[in-house]
């Protein structure tokens, strides 16, 4: 009775502990993922810091070298695109210019007009901006903290990564760490491919969208080539949203530019599936489209629209964690695509 009566006590303890460990990291998770996007932001840096240390860049030096020409690169595109974008929000919010265009138009395209009209004169202005705007305020400086937390510790990432790899592979058999360290690895490796190899599709169908549009007379041409670069980051969704709006405001102005802004989006989504992806992102994560896109609205549906960012990298870990644990594979031997940086300069310590 005494033997079943402490296995029952150790039970419950088990039991509790697992609980208030769980409401703690549920609590925690917006740390726990501002963390999780600082190890992302590392992992596509750190090539790129390690191959400037073999011309005598410390890591401090080229960290800051890669933080300042993002941020040269971030003022750029907006002094490029905000003026641009300004008037052409400026346009579409006009409820005068779309009364006009309304009345000159029938049938399906006049109701679009006068629907977006509507929904315009539905707006809140002077006094009733006020409060949302200082929700913006917060929202905005929330923001900026989250961001600065994120630089900040993907820069001690970077410099403590191989420490704390060391501290867990010392808790682990003799036998075992050499599998840890090599799947430590392939994980920053996919995780820092996927990244930068992302970030050069925005740019690119980013661009290449907005060119087209502006050369068939799509309206707010620069807006929605900017979303659809944007909206790359979700799988599936993202380019048929980004489809499906091209096509919409081009019916706003004719059947033929709604037309020519489908074919468009379709080719560019063409060129990118069978050309660009497979050569500059390669199979980086290595996840089919079903359990990107499963992944994406699991991590949306438990943790809401910001953590969407994260679904696919948080797939991409656990991918690689059961290729290695349950399918018995050797990380060591898994290929990573070269984007912008190869293997070795990520590896180079």
């Amino acid at each position: 009775m005494r033997e079943t009566a402490r296995n029952a006590f150790v039970a419950a303890i088990v039991f509790v502990g697992v609980i208030v460990l769980a409401l703690a990291l549920w609590k925690l998770r917006l740390l726990l993922a501002l963390l999780f996007l600082a190890f992302i932001v590392a992992a596509a840096l750190r090539p790129g810091v390690e191959a400037l240390k073999r011309y005598r860049i410390p890591r401090g030096g080229g960290i800051l070298l890669h933080y300042a020409a993002i941020a040269a690169l971030v003022g750029v595109l907006l002094w490029l695109v905000v003026p641009r974008a300004v008037d052409q929000i400026q346009t579409a919010t006009s409820s005068s210019r779309l009364e006009s265009r309304a009345s000159q138009t029938t049938g399906v395209k006049h109701d679009i007009l006068i629907g977006v009209r509507n929904q315009l004169e539905e707006l809140p202005n002077g006094a009733e901006l006020i409060d949302p705007a200082v929700e913006l305020t917060v929202t905005a400086f929330e923001i900026m903290v989250g961001i600065v937390f994120v630089l900040a510790a993907a820069a001690y990432w970077i410099f403590e990564r191989d420490r704390a790899v060391d501290l867990v592979a010392s808790l682990l058999p003799r036998g075992k760490r050499r599998l840890l360290r090599d799947t430590w690895t392939l994980i920053d490796l996919k995780l820092g491919a996927y990244v930068r190899g992302q970030a050069l599709l925005i740019v690119l169908v980013a661009t290449v969208l907005s060119t087209l549009f502006w050369a068939i007379g799509l309206p707010f041409w620069l807006l929605i080539g900017v979303f659809a670069g944007i909206v790359e980051i979700v799988p599936v969704v993202g380019p048929l949203a980004a489809g499906a709006l091209a096509v919409g405001v081009g019916l706003t102005q004719s059947v033929s530019v709604g037309i020519a802004a489908g074919v468009a989006v379709l080719c560019v989504r063409l060129i990118e599936d069978y050309l660009v992806i497979p050569r500059v992102l390669g199979e980086a994560v290595g996840l089919s489209p079903l359990l990107v896109l499963t992944a994406v609205g699991a991590v949306a549906l438990l943790f809401g629209e910001f953590a969407v960012l994260l679904a696919i990298p948080i797939a991409a870990v656990l991918a690689t964690l059961v290729n290695v644990i349950v399918l018995d594979k050797n990380p060591a031997e898994e290929e990573v695509p070269t984007v912008i940086f190869s293997a070795r300069d990520a590896e180079t310590g």
